[in-house]
């Protein structure tokens, strides 16, 4: 069994390569001791998104607070809130993020395949975004 204690690891700013915007990210924990995945808690000020990036093993965000907005490639924007759990499926072209009005908060657990956890592309447009 092992404890990662709140507060151990410093909360970051989101990195202008990765995200569009204001965001904060937590590390919950890392891909250690066995484990092939990696926990954080992202937090997004409203408009704040992520880039256009895949997981080369996956990714599961359960939303915690505010309204999101989800889409995969070729997809339409999807709402999400509170409660809601989005699978993006292996090498699934897709972005995430908050809406205009409303920020928001996930919990995003990423598998991790040969040391790599996501592989970031292109930023989404405003004009993306707006749907």
């Amino acid at each position: 069994m092992k404890i990662t204690r709140v507060g151990t690891t410093p909360s970051m700013v989101g990195s202008a390569d990765w995200f569009t915007g204001n965001v904060r990210v937590d590390s919950l924990f890392p891909p250690d001791g066995g484990r092939h995945s990696n926990g954080g808690v992202v937090t997004f000020e409203p408009g704040a998104r992520t880039r256009w990036h895949t997981h080369p093993a996956g990714q599961t965000i359960i939303v915690v607070q505010g309204l999101g907005l989800v889409q995969r490639e070729g997809g339409f924007i999807e709402e999400v809130r509170p409660g809601d759990v989005v699978f993006f499926e292996v090498g699934e072209k897709h972005w995430h993020g908050a809406s205009a009005q409303v920020g928001m908060a996930h919990i995003a657990i990423t598998e991790v395949l040969d040391g790599k956890a996501v592989d970031w592309l292109e930023p989404v447009t405003d004009e993306q975004y707006a749907g």
